[in-house]
């Protein structure tokens, strides 16, 4: 099967974390901005829900890890290859590679806490460590924008739930909502869906970390990221991100 080609878009120009701006990822040795993860993971997702259905927003599961990023306007050819198990392999590229399935148990809803929102602390080894509950943030969602999907839809289907880049977008939030960060790169999620969401959702994001180590000279830490309606939790998220880059 001949992959499937989209057009990536920087979807985070505008964003706190200036990694996504091309004078500063210069200075980190990269040509020019970097595309969020999240929407590379967005554009990958998006093939599987053509391949494994719909349902797979209800009970899929999807671990992807990204090598090398992507930049402003070049094509991202997306495959997928069957597997053992009733799973699937999709690459973008040989920049990021995920494994996709649809799950035959509901994730475990040991979710971290309810815990009010601090004041947003300088991120250091101190204060990114293991153990640590961070503050919940609350949001609505709004799929009137493109968001972190562009240039696909905010929205799946005729139902209109959200697309998987939204969601997992929301574990990036949590982190940015916690910590005064540099310019910083996520780097692999473990995603586990429970419950598709929908445009006007109330939301709570919960996150806990769980691993936090120097590898090469970066500085990467680990969440778990729980998503809830209410008392029902939409997805599970192991979500790894580097909070501090070597410089060259």
């Amino acid at each position: 099967m001949l992959p499937s080609i989209v057009r990536a878009v920087n979807t985070a120009v505008d964003s706190d974390n200036r990694i996504h701006d091309d004078r500063i990822a210069a200075e980190y040795g990269f040509t020019g901005g970097l595309v969020p993860g999240v929407t590379i993971h967005g554009y990958m997702a998006s093939a599987v829900v053509e391949r494994l259905g719909p349902q797979w927003l209800a009970r899929g599961a999807m671990d992807v890890r990204f090598f090398q990023p992507f930049y402003e306007g070049e094509q991202v050819a997306i495959s997928i290859f069957e597997q053992e198990q009733a799973r699937i392999k999709v690459e973008a590229g040989s920049r990021a590679a995920a494994t996709a399935w649809l799950l035959d148990d509901a994730p475990i809803s040991d979710y971290p806490p309810e815990q009010p929102m601090p004041g947003r602390v300088p991120a250091s080894r101190e204060n990114i460590r293991p153990g640590l509950v961070l503050g919940t943030l609350a949001k609505t969602l709004d799929l009137s924008q493109p968001g972190m999907s562009a240039p696909l839809d905010a929205f799946i289907g005729k139902e209109r739930f959200a697309h998987p880049a939204i969601i997992l977008g929301l574990a990036n939030e949590i982190l940015m909502a916690n910590f005064i960060l540099g310019p910083w790169i996520h780097s692999s999620s473990e995603v586990r869906n429970a419950t598709p969401a929908h445009d006007g959702d109330q939301l709570q994001v919960r996150g806990k970390i769980v691993d936090a180590y120097e590898r090469k000279g970066h500085e990467f830490v680990v969440l778990d990221v729980a998503i809830l309606r209410s008392d029902l939790l939409l997805t599970r998220i192991r979500h790894t991100a580097i909070w501090q880059l070597r410089k060259i």
